[in-house]
């Protein structure tokens, strides 16, 4: 008999949790609740094994279970006969059940707890709807089949046409709301060097929140990076916000903390890795107070625009190495009026009149802008120049020095600091001042 799945993927979202019963040998039944049904494909599931061991054995002994699943959005229940088909340890579908597990278990705290030992594959055999006194609502209908990945091929053309870094981020983000429907996205990028993920940018949030940062493995971002696997969660209200509550930090490390953007209803939540050539790039992270607002086809649709945008940050980058026009002298006089500047070596965080501003290279960045027209009155700077100057330590490989100068820009503008950095032509930066800098070193 040929069971046809598809029409059950609100069941498989994990927003109720499922059961399976199984018989010993002796007939003795057993249930127990998963944390996972898996659709493969049409004839197919994989429930996760964690520490069943009584459903284990049972199903060695017989080969058979009955697995529920329930609708979040609906409530309607339906039975599924099962026969056992095989153990994965390893692959692309253990895989992305470990991702799945890993970011439910941060809802809870129970990261090292709830750890995936096997995906158990099984064929459906039977379905039968449960019948209900009172039947379920109707829901509207979704989108067709290929609408958002029509609009994210659109999307990522616009993205690949755009001539610099910003208008690639901006083409990005402002798409992914206006033509994907996204209610809030965020941009994140990941530096290899402090193994954390740096907002670029967002929409849809009340700030930007340029500069926040996520370690891996932390929240649906974190392990979204960590595996290199889209994560997916449609209701998240009985859970711990995913997009990362800040604990056990130190005064000093709260003094330097971006809060990242979030919204405080939020119901579903869609994070996807962005990975060019083999290699982690970033995070597109999507929310929205709505439950059930994210398909399998949505998550399709933010990776293919994660890897244009990807793609062309890094054209950019190699676009911007060499400055092609030459530039008037930027204004030199200033205004009356002081700020100060605090630069922190240790860790190269910089505060303006006391607020806190960025840290990591591009607080380095930023001090060397200042020390520079402090000291010359010069404000204009090339790319090429920065990447030459051995006292800024970028690295050697892959510095992502566009990516840098974006998040610092965009973390002065949130800021309104009386310092600024403007695009004048490719590949030059220029420093604007609204008064002169006093700055001062802490060792």
């Amino acid at each position: 008999m040929r069971v046809e799945l598809a029409d059950l993927q609100d069941c498989f979202e994990g927003v109720i949790p499922a059961a399976v019963a199984t018989l010993d040998a002796d007939g003795v039944p057993n249930v127990s609740y998963l944390s996972q049904v898996h659709l493969v494909d049409d004839q197919h599931i994989a429930l996760s094994n964690q520490f069943f061991s009584k459903t284990a054995a049972n199903i060695q002994a017989t080969g058979r279970g009955t697995v529920m699943v329930v609708s979040g959005r609906t409530g309607a229940q339906h039975m599924l006969d099962v026969v056992h088909v095989g153990s994965l340890a390893h692959g692309d579908i253990y895989d992305r059940m470990s991702a799945q597990l890993a970011a439910i278990s941060s809802q809870h705290g129970l990261a090292e707890a709830m750890r995936l030992k096997s995906a158990e594959v099984y064929r459906v055999t039977g379905r039968r709807a449960v019948h209900a006194p009172t039947p379920p609502e109707p829901v509207p209908a979704p989108a067709p089949p290929g609408a958002s990945l029509a609009r994210a091929a659109r999307l990522t053309a616009r993205i690949a046409a755009s001539p610099e870094a910003d208008a690639v981020l901006d083409n990005a983000l402002d798409g992914l709301v206006r033509d994907l429907g996204f209610e809030a996205v965020m941009a994140l990028v990941f530096d290899p060097a402090t193994q954390r993920l740096s907002a670029l940018g967002s929409r849809g949030y009340d700030r930007q929140g340029a500069g926040a940062e996520v370690a891996l493995a932390d929240g649906a971002i974190g392990i979204a990076a960590a595996h290199r696997r889209a994560i997916r969660f449609n209701d998240v209200s009985r859970g711990h916000r995913l997009a990362a509550a800040v604990s056990n930090v130190t005064d000093l490390d709260a003094a330097r903390l971006i809060p990242l953007p979030g919204l405080a209803s939020a119901q579903s939540q869609l994070a996807a890795p962005i990975v060019s050539r083999g290699e982690l790039f970033g995070v597109l992270f999507a929310e929205s107070a709505k439950r059930f607002a994210f398909t399998p086809e949505d998550e399709d649709a933010l990776s293919l625009v994660g890897v244009q945008l990807a793609a062309s940050l890094r054209l950019a980058e190699l676009e911007a190495r060499e400055p092609v026009t030459a530039l008037p002298a930027a204004p030199g006089r200033l205004a009356e009026r002081r700020f100060q500047v605090r630069y922190h070596a240790h860790d190269d965080s910089l505060f303006i009149d006391g607020a806190y501003i960025i840290k990591g290279v591009p607080g380095r960045l930023l001090f060397h802008f200042l020390t520079i027209g402090a000291a010359t009155g010069r404000r204009d700077f090339t790319n090429r120049e920065i990447r030459l100057d051995p006292t800024l330590r970028l690295p050697e490989l892959k510095d992502n020095l566009e990516t840098r100068l974006i998040l610092l820009r965009r973390r002065l503008e949130e800021r309104e600091a009386p310092a600024r950095l403007t695009r004048p032509a490719r590949g030059r930066i220029r420093l604007e001042l609204d008064g002169r800098p006093e700055l001062e070193i802490v060792p």
